[in-house]
């Protein structure tokens, strides 16, 4: 019997109430531990297919009679379009349609962003289409943008009210603290840079639109095009099996697929819309830059007893205000906390969710400023978060579905007591330190998501779900979750999914919700499967079928009896077993989050301000690892993607004009192997015992959320510099060494004036 019930879900740190539909049956979680498939490391079902080129990406579509569009974007950040001759345009060599302003909701006459889509060429190549483009006649009056975020302020520019929270009475913590640290941090906007950058074909069949597109998220490109084109939902079909990327930039439309679709529906054939890379680095998203004001108050304990906070947000001319307040809010134990989050509008492109978005930010300056607390209070800086470990949601006082910090900060002892020996390798100008930093994130996912599993008559097993792979490894972890609920090796299995004509419904991949949404759905699917072999096995053998189970590609009896599985499912034979399964609900009353800390080991030319990270160390709780070797990669990936984020990365903006000055990968400093330190990485692997059948929660946000405030923390522990604003370049490095030193003078100057 299926019943009606309402749950919350998660995503990106944006709670919704949710009606799903469960099952009475619902399949209880496995034991703790390694089993014969799952929690074992499994290398990717799909890596031969991508290393040897098999793997069709959306820039691999090739579609009969394809034609290739390309955009006309505004190059001011701040323009209106007074004339437009687009005649050139169409009458330019192997032109096929041009569409302007009015004629498609994605393009502007009156652009507010360099990068924004003005007017659109379709051609018989792409290097035909952008010639035209340049074809194209524009009378522009350039206006003046407003880009400082000091005037957006004055001028309240802003998206939406300023988010405000409080619990407690703040002043009246910070009259009783013993202990007070105020500071100013910054963090810059850095850029996605996926692999294969935005882009989509798209093919009228008849009245069905079909999207080949690179997204994170099939059902809702699906829903986007079909309102912009006044379709039934189902009269759109997207298709995205294999994807180079996206670190949450991919989770939307773009005005390339509407660009797309519009051309290929003028045309009567396929149209292929692509960014540039050049593009890719003005009009894709970014992680938008802060500015936060931070105030936190401790007893002499180190009991914190009050935190302020004022986070400014500039997100562009488009976007979403992300929860930078988040880890003040929630990460710590703390009576009483205020925040303000003020979503800034600029004439700059708008922000997209970046990996972790907000928690990244909001970490770097709440785990740099208690560095600075711990240091006030001479007290160590894993022991102040220790004692400041949050037994219960500080928000709400409801209790974590699953919390293993403790463990993680146990576990990280041995790797924080190396700084003694790693102090001791300073020489010359290198000086070199070791930092923590907590993580707190999301990761809980929720419905609704679906699944179905076919097994056919010679045992082997099909997985279907329209969920989509960005290239974090969930394909394979789908095959072992069905391989281990229905007792068969890993290679017997494989995945469909990318299509959503080709399987049901799924959630985004995003907010590290693919595997903790999916998955339960995956498991449960498989679970229905093994119950019909169980039943025909007890039929076919005379038994009941509680003493039946399925282990090693065989039914088993608890007498000792044993079949392979095909014996079974080959009665059937082009008969099929079918199952579904649903993602169930959230646990009511918790909250669903993942933990973890880091700890980095830093060398410091402290005469060049060069910045080597020799060594990370991270532990996280997600609850149960389905892949273990996936994991590790995961890891790896968000620690590699942090270092650029905390010493290289930065988009820069000109401050008059607005325009984008990092557009090339030359200009755009991303880490490479040379930058990459020694990684070493641990799971608690501890399943979330209240959540779903799988108890497992998603990695793929975590990894990236503590680094930056790692490597300051460990770049003030080797030089007593303090580091406020990301990147860290040499520049910035000597500017905190420089006051440092200062700081150092002014004391011995009160000091000798007292003695």
């Amino acid at each position: 019997m299926a019943r009606l019930v309402k749950t919350e879900k998660e995503v990106e740190g944006r709670y919704t109430e949710q009606w799903v539909v469960v099952e009475e049956d619902a399949l209880e979680q496995w034991p703790a531990g390694p089993l014969q498939t799952v929690c074992r490391p499994a290398t990717r079902i799909d890596g031969l297919a991508r290393a040897r080129g098999e793997a069709r990406y959306t820039q691999d579509v090739q579609l009969p009679g394809m034609l290739h569009a390309a955009v006309l974007r505004s190059p001011h950040a701040r323009a209106r379009v007074n004339q437009l001759a687009l005649e050139p345009a169409l009458q330019a060599p192997g032109v096929r349609a041009v569409i302007g302003p009015g004629e498609l909701e994605a393009l502007t006459d009156q652009p507010n962003y360099e990068g924004q889509a003005i007017a659109a060429v379709v051609a018989e190549t792409a290097e035909l289409a952008r010639a035209a483009v340049e074809e194209i006649s524009v009378d522009w009056e350039v206006l003046e943008p407003l880009l400082d975020a000091d005037e957006a302020m004055r001028q309240k520019s802003f998206f939406d009210d300023p988010k405000r929270y409080e619990r407690g009475d703040v002043e009246r913590g910070f009259t009783e603290a013993d202990a007070v640290v105020e500071a100013e941090y910054r963090t810059q906007s850095v850029l996605h840079n996926a692999l294969e950058t935005h882009q989509t074909a798209c093919e009228w069949e008849g009245d069905t639109l079909v999207v080949y597109t690179s997204t994170q998220f099939l059902w809702g490109v699906r829903d986007e095009v079909a309102e912009a084109f006044d379709l039934p939902k189902d009269k759109v079909r997207v298709i995205c099996r294999f994807m180079g990327g996206g670190f949450g930039a991919k989770g939307s439309a773009g005005d390339y697929t509407l660009i797309a679709a519009e051309l290929a529906r003028r045309t009567g054939r396929p149209v292929h819309c692509r960014l540039s890379r050049r593009e890719e680095n003005v009009n894709s998203g970014n992680r938008n830059p802060t500015i936060q004001k931070l105030r936190l108050g401790a007893r002499a304990d180190g009991t914190l007893i009050a935190i302020s906070a004022e986070y400014v947000c500039l997100l562009g001319w488009d976007g979403w205000l992300p929860p930078t307040s988040g880890p003040a809010q929630m990460l710590y134990a703390c009576e009483n906390v205020s925040t303000v989050e003020y979503g800034v509008r600029l004439n700059a492109p708008p922000m997209d969710a970046f990996r972790a978005p907000g928690f990244v930010e909001g970490t770097f300056g709440l785990e740099c400023a208690l560095d600075e607390l711990a240091a006030k209070l001479d007290l160590d800086p894993l022991e102040l978060r220790r004692r400041n470990h949050a037994d219960h949601d500080p928000l709400d006082e409801r209790p974590f579905s699953g919390k293993e910090l403790i463990e993680c900060y146990r576990r990280a002892e041995p790797h924080w007591e190396r700084r003694h020996e790693v102090r001791a390798r300073s020489e010359g100008p290198w000086k070199r330190g070791v930092g923590i930093a907590t993580q707190l994130w999301y990761g809980g996912g929720g419905p609704p998501s679906y699944a179905w599993v076919r097994m056919s008559g010679d045992g082997t097993v099909s997985v279907l779900t329209a969920m989509q792979d960005i290239g974090t490894g969930t394909r394979t972890t789908m095959a072992q979750i069905a391989a281990e609920e229905l007792g068969v090796p890993l290679e017997r299995v494989t995945v469909e999914l990318g299509d959503t004509a080709h399987g049901p419904y799924a959630t985004v991949s995003g907010g590290s919700s693919t595997t903790p949404s999916v998955g339960p759905a995956v498991r449960a699917a498989a679970g229905d499967v093994a119950r019909q072999i169980r039943e025909i096995a007890a039929q076919r053998f005379d038994l009941e079928e509680r003493v039946l189970s399925l282990s090693n590609g065989k039914v088993h009896s608890a007498d000792g009896g044993s079949w392979p599985l095909e014996e079974i499912t080959g009665l059937l034979e082009d008969g099929q077993i079918l199952g579904k399964g649903a993602r169930g609900p959230n646990p009511a009353g918790m909250r669903v989050m993942t933990f973890g800390i880091q700890v980095a080991e830093v060398a410091v030319d402290v005469e060049t301000g060069e910045i080597v990270v020799e060594r990370v160390y991270a532990v996280h709780d997600i609850g149960r690892v389905i892949n273990p070797l996936g994991a590790e990669s995961q890891i790896e990936g968000g620690i590699i993607q942090a270092i650029g984020h905390s010493l290289s990365e930065q988009r820069l903006l000109d401050p008059q004009t607005g325009k984008v000055l990092t557009q090339t990968l030359d200009a755009y400093r991303l880490p490479t192997i040379a930058d990459v330190p020694e990684i070493v990485s641990e799971l608690i692997d501890a399943p979330d015992t209240h959540l779903t059948n799988l108890g497992s929660k998603g990695l793929g946000e975590p990894p990236i959320v503590p680094t930056a405030a790692a490597i300051a923390n460990a770049i003030r522990d080797a030089t007593g510099a303090a580091v406020r604003s990301l990147p860290i370049t040499r520049e910035e490095l000597l500017r905190a060494l420089r006051e440092a030193e200062e700081r150092q003078s002014a004391e011995e100057r009160v000091g000798a004036a007292s003695a």
